[in-house]
């Protein structure tokens, strides 16, 4: 893997390339970033995405995208827009459909010091490369005694969508999530998708980015500070998206968005709903999770994986111990 990797001269070069961020490039971004806000401060996830890598790729030329039709289609939910005539062919590389070859490949290159994003169509094309975020990604750091790091980030579509059935339709969250060595982050809105993106980027562990892609084209409000370009959110840290006392509501993805208008039905009713914002599967912020139960003595878990050994079971089973 190594030996090809040695004989791609582009990637090489970038071995060679410095930081390139500076105060100038620092204002340029925030420019860059203020062209997604529409009038009513809102972007899109596929926004918030977009321009979150365009800057991690600026501030640092080791960052590099590669995958399937990422870069003359724009990718196939057009996350990466724009990015292969801004960067070249060099750092946004498309590869033939073969996700063993170009997952392995990208490992390797995160090996030899690069920082890959490498987009799968969609997380259950990724089964084809298990073996590379599994055995190779995930397990190294610890194999090595810590002195290799794989900073890459898989990222794509994760989950059900419409109309494309059962193969294409899984939700990987508990797969990744039990997983040692993988960082496992979830996002929902806009806010979620471009902090925890450039967090990912950043880290020097292997980050597996479940997206959804019911979420692209859904616009979120967001802040003046979500835009600036230095904006991240820590990894592991879960978010209370509206509190109550009644009952704790503890989900991730797109199943937030369910349970915030569950929580506007109950309350209704007269019933206060909390409802927790995991944003990260691996690490979980129990403390959080826990802090919320202990608040309303009831608890209730929304994903769309399957029932059995779901992200839910781990959270019970740890919010029901002593």
């Amino acid at each position: 893997m190594l030996g090809a990797l040695s004989r791609n001269r582009p990637l090489l070069a970038l071995l060679r390339g410095g930081n390139g961020g500076d105060k100038a490039a620092s204002a340029a971004l925030w420019a860059a970033s203020k062209r997604f806000m529409s009038s009513d401060n809102t972007i899109t996830v596929r926004e918030a995405l977009n321009s979150a890598i365009d800057e991690e790729m600026s501030a640092d030329n080791k960052v590099f995208v590669m995958g399937e039709e990422v870069g003359e289609y724009q990718g196939a939910y057009k996350v990466t827009k724009g990015l292969l005539q801004k960067f070249g062919p060099d750092r946004v590389l498309d590869t033939p459909i073969t996700e063993a070859g170009f997952t392995g490949l990208g490992v390797g290159a995160a090996m030899y010091g690069l920082k890959p994003i490498v987009e799968f169509m969609t997380f259950n094309f990724a089964m084809q490369a298990i073996d590379h975020l599994i055995n190779s990604a995930a397990k190294t750091n610890y194999m090595s005694g810590g002195t290799i790091n794989v900073p890459i980030v898989f990222r794509g579509p994760n989950g059900a969508a419409a109309g494309v059935a059962a193969q294409h339709s899984q939700c990987f969250a508990a797969w990744y999530g039990q997983v040692p060595g993988l960082k496992v982050l979830v996002p929902y809105d806009a806010e979620d998708a471009r902090g925890l993106m450039k967090a990912a980027i950043r880290d020097p562990d292997p980050v597996v980015f479940l997206e959804n892609e019911l979420l692209y084209g859904e616009s979120f409000p967001v802040s003046q500070e979500v835009l600036d370009p230095s904006f991240t959110l820590p990894i592991g840290k879960a978010k209370i998206m509206r509190e109550g006392d009644d009952l704790t509501i503890v989900t991730f993805s797109k199943m937030v968005g369910y349970a915030l208008k569950a929580a506007d039905e109950l309350a209704k009713e007269g019933i206060s709903v909390e409802v927790v914002n995991l944003r990260s599967i691996r690490p979980l912020d129990r403390e959080t999770i826990n802090a919320s139960v202990r608040k309303t003595s009831r608890l209730l878990t929304l994903e769309e994986g399957w029932p059995q050994h779901g992200v839910g079971a781990e959270i019970w089973y740890d919010s029901a111990a002593p």
